[in-house]
């Protein structure tokens, strides 16, 4: 079911005509996963008494997408269950076995469109309904990717339950079937943990990495029409990585993230330009660039690297001990994140992995700064940090969000408690962060 209010045609008029400006926040981690925002944010807010919160609402269902904003409009997806009761969501190691969640009955997965000043619900739509394809892990949901946007049309990821392409007045434009996206660890297939890969917008092109158990490859379709116009197969184990397109010397580079294969494809032409193997078996973390190199990391299993790589490269840049490591910047081999992706801001690479250890490296030349645990320790990570305003913003799985001042030196400036899980990465446009929590989404602000 579709909802819509007769003004909204005006207002999908206004802002899709609208050029991109610094404060929208296009996709998974604003513009090229990059995790900056602008404007002056808070650093301290308090949910109780509503000091700096703007607004909050409920949002239905079970969701780990984080919310993407442009101009006075902010977009979510959720996955609702049909079957009465809680369906079950872990945090931190509560379900270590990794097996999959008990969920049974149909889903319903809805996009929605909330004004970004007031909160207000603009409209929701119904992109699919029915039995999930593949099951999740419980700490997990049916609604892992973060919409895209060109502020023009919203982009939808479910996975194996399909692509979808919406105008601002929430009408479906197009649709896609991908067919089975089995995100099973290599270890045990029989396993199912969820699709968690973004997509994103480059250029009138939506691209999707989609490295599953049963099939790998990378794709793009016109935006406008949802044709196929490329589809590049990968040798991969599963990844749950979105990725990133670079403008390098004018040519758009693709950079994926994964196992046996970290690497770049030339957009245009779907060549592989460079690539590079033997980092963590579970990648998630998304690739970013600063300073004219890429940064690459992943953090589970025996292999934990960091890679700063330069994306001139070509050919098979995968780094042999006692040897010199052409195209590689900088590296380290157990320092990497496991869950979230890390922040290039101002000088310094922050690397937060999932257990709260946070490292500070010169960017450019891999020179450590501090190594330190977020406020102290004891809490675990999975949403990806983001900054604006001298902060850098770090979100516990408990809901606390950590606010550290940018620098060589660690400085905890506040620690602001959302009381609720948070597995999904803030968004921040024009001095205003927003926050997904298990059950609502807040606006903070000053």
């Amino acid at each position: 079911m579709r909802t819509t209010m007769p003004w909204l045609a005006a207002i999908a008029m206004l802002v899709g005509a609208a050029p991109a400006h610094a404060e929208n926040w296009p996709q998974f981690r604003g513009r090229q996963a990059c995790g900056v925002g602008d404007g002056a944010t808070p650093t301290e807010w308090d949910v109780a008494t509503g000091k700096n919160v703007k607004w909050r609402v409920d949002v239905p269902g079970l969701a780990h997408s984080s919310p993407v904003v442009w101009e006075k409009l902010v977009f979510l997806t959720t996955a609702i269950p049909d079957a009465a009761g809680t369906p079950e969501l872990t945090k931190g190691w509560e379900a270590a076995d990794g097996h999959s969640a008990a969920d049974t009955g149909a889903w319903t997965f809805k996009v929605l469109c909330f004004d970004r000043d007031t909160g207000r619900l603009l409209w929701e739509s119904t992109a699919h309904q029915g039995l999930p394809r593949v099951k999740r892990h419980p700490k997990s949901t049916h609604a892992n990717c973060t919409p895209t946007t060109d502020g023009k049309s919203i982009v939808t990821f479910f996975g194996a339950e399909g692509l979808y392409c919406h105008d601002f007045t929430g009408k479906l434009l197009w649709k896609k079937d991908l067919g089975m996206l089995n995100s099973s660890p290599t270890q045990d297939a029989a396993l199912q943990w969820g699709f968690a890969s973004s997509p994103i917008i480059h250029d009138n092109l939506v691209i999707v990495q989609c490295d599953c158990e049963n099939t790998n490859f990378w794709a793009a379709f016109d935006l406008r029409t949802g044709d196929e116009v490329r589809r590049v197969a990968r040798d991969e184990d599963t990844t749950w990585s979105t990725p990133s397109v670079f403008e390098i010397d004018g040519a758009p580079q693709l950079v994926l993230n994964g196992y046996k294969h970290m690497g770049a494809y030339d957009l245009r032409s779907g060549a592989e330009l460079w690539r590079l193997g033997g980092g963590g078996d579970v990648p998630v973390p998304a690739p970013i660039f600063a300073h004219g190199l890429v940064f690459l990391t992943n953090g589970h299993g025996a292999s934990k690297p960091i890679y700063a790589i330069d994306p001139t490269s070509r050919g098979d840049i995968t780094p042999k001990k006692d040897a010199d490591h052409p195209g590689i910047a900088w590296w380290v081999d157990r320092k990497g994140s496991y869950m979230p992706t890390p922040i290039a801001y101002g000088d310094n690479l922050y690397v937060g992995d999932d257990s709260g250890i946070l490292t500070a490296y010169a960017a450019r030349t891999g020179e450590t700064r501090f190594r330190t645990r977020i406020a102290g320790g004891g809490a675990n990570y999975t949403a990806s940090p983001v900054a604006a305003d001298g902060k850098l913003y770090f979100t516990s799985e408990d809901g606390d969000v950590h606010v550290i001042q940018a620098g060589d030196e660690y400085a905890l400036l506040a620690t602001n408690p959302m009381n609720e899980i948070c597995m999904a990465t803030p968004a921040i446009s024009k001095g205003m962060i927003f926050i997904r929590t298990k059950s609502r989404l807040y606006c903070i602000g000053e």
